[in-house]
């Protein structure tokens, strides 16, 4: 999937680089394959009050894969819930940015979340508490494919099929790489798209990291408006930077090497530097 990178997707993922080196560790596999994702649903298509982040009437954007977290951190800092300097800090003693999200502590994440399949059905009480307000608001729960393995995934899906939760987007990070290795391997997904319907959800597939791929998928929402959704988006992880693409080495990484270094710059050009 060789889709170029636009200055703002390489910028989000120098914050998510410049993060993981300040800490020696991160998750920088899952993060930079999320980043368009997640841009797109933070730029355009959540209903959100970066000042206000406990808006009652806002959208909710569960990370499932919570240890994709740099990347909801960098895109957080950039729509202003919280100081970009804060990320200098991630899993530092002090810090509000932990190795994985913790609601409560940083403006914005909407559900702590790090043992992987419980994000969906968190997402479910709250589409369902949204309807018996009779708010508008939408619930979006972004995953990743490896945790689909998680039978409480499918619990939560059955549940929102019944319940016909309209308003609750579930949106799989499909870069078909595991910690272990390929989803084909560990545990294949395919038919992944029927067995979203098979759960009574309408289903999209898009790009992951072609914006108007996203967009077009995203701007259809509800896909149908007695059902919930689900929006497949085909990633590759370590999007934009060779050495780290489609590479389980990168999955976690701690120290990087120079010659890692190099690769990033190599890929991703000169950071910005504020004065």
């Amino acid at each position: 999937m060789n889709t170029p990178l636009d200055e703002r997707s390489r910028a989000l993922r120098w914050m998510v680089v410049d993060a993981m080196v300040a800490a020696g560790r991160g998750h920088l596999g899952p993060a930079l394959s999320l980043i368009e994702i997640l841009r797109v649903l933070y730029d355009e298509v959540l209903r959100l009050r970066p000042g206000e982040p406990d808006w009652p009437d806002r959208d909710r954007c569960i990370l499932s894969k919570g240890h994709g977290c740099l990347a909801l951190y960098a895109m957080l800092a950039d729509k202003g819930f919280f100081p970009v300097a804060e990320l200098a800090g991630f899993c530092g003693a002090d810090s509000i940015l932990g190795g994985h999200p913790e609601r409560g502590l940083v403006p914005g994440v909407e559900a702590s979340t790090g043992a992987l399949g419980h994000g969906l059905s968190i997402g479910v009480g709250m589409a369902l508490a949204q309807r018996m307000k009779g708010r508008d608001a939408r619930v979006f729960v972004v995953m990743g494919d490896g945790e689909l393995n998680e039978g409480s995934v499918w619990e939560a899906a059955m549940a929102a099929g019944k319940h016909r939760l309209a308003n609750l987007t579930a949106v799989i990070d499909y870069n078909k790489l595991q910690s272990y290795g390929p989803t084909t391997l560990v545990m294949d997904l395919e038919p992944l798209a029927d067995k979203w319907r098979s759960f009574g959800f309408a289903v999209a597939e898009a790009n992951g990291h072609d914006l108007e791929s996203l967009r077009a998928a995203f701007s259809r929402l509800p896909l149908d408006p007695g059902r919930p959704s689900a929006v497949i988006c085909h990633t590759v992880k370590g999007k934009g930077v060779p050495m780290a693409e489609n590479n389980p080495d990168w999955h976690h990484k701690n120290k990087l090497k120079d010659v890692e270094m190099e690769s990033i710059r190599a890929a991703l050009g000169a950071p910005d530097v504020e004065d």
